[in-house]
């Protein structure tokens, strides 16, 4: 097969840039002043915050770097959209963002709030959905994704143990509507569309009141 100088050159310059942006490290200590900006809904000790019937600011304390930087990501590209979320994405460079995800990734995770006034009823649903799923409905387990304790897997699937309930009900809700959808193969989105309004009440109060770490 003739090869294409043109082609080639191309490609070394995506293999290129890939290798350029993997070696970006972030630095905590530079985060800390860089996340001045998010502190306001984050909180400084990134614990986010649980609103009722509002909009809820996740806990990004504790989280995977790489899972935080590749939000910051989506939402400068506008593959994730959120109105409060993207103008403050936009401010930051591709150091900032590293050191961002850094700086959080190494706090210690905060327990979340919303599921406290869940009946047993509710908690045991959540549990199941969460653990278990329902093959019935072909809901897949939480924990399938999301790792052991569902505590988080990387890059993709983030820890969601002990995330603010109102948060994971929005996102679910997004999915389930399709206004969010920055995963491989509408994973999520097929997922929350098998759910109920009332299973996502559920799981979101069963892992509202998870340890985000391991005992």
């Amino acid at each position: 097969m003739k090869k294409n100088p043109g082609m080639l050159a191309a490609l070394g310059l995506v293999i290129c840039s890939g290798l350029a942006f993997a070696e970006v490290e972030g630095d905590a200590e530079r985060g800390a002043a860089a996340a001045g900006v998010c502190t306001a809904c984050h909180q400084a000790d990134g614990s986010g915050k649980n609103v009722p019937d509002g909009e809820s600011w996740p806990r990004l304390a504790g989280l995977d770097a790489a899972y935080i930087a590749k939000q910051l990501h989506d939402y400068q590209s506008g593959e994730r959209s959120n109105a409060s979320m993207m103008p403050f994405a936009n401010m930051l460079d591709e150091q900032q963002i590293a050191d961002v995800a850094a700086y959080y990734a190494s706090l210690p995770a905060t327990q979340g709030a919303g599921g406290e006034d869940a009946d047993e009823a509710m908690l045991k649903r959540g549990k199941q959905l969460a653990e278990r799923g329902d093959w019935s409905a072909y809901i897949v387990s939480c924990k399938s994704c999301h790792g052991p304790g569902n505590r988080g897997a990387g890059e993709v699937f983030p820890g969601i143990a002990g995330q603010h309930a109102g948060y994971i009900k929005a996102q679910l809700q997004a999915w389930k509507a399709g206004t969010r959808n920055n995963d491989t193969q509408d994973l999520m989105g097929s997922i929350a569309r098998r759910m109920s309004d009332d299973d996502v009440q559920a799981v979101a109060a069963w892992l509202a009141g998870q340890k985000p770490v391991a005992n």
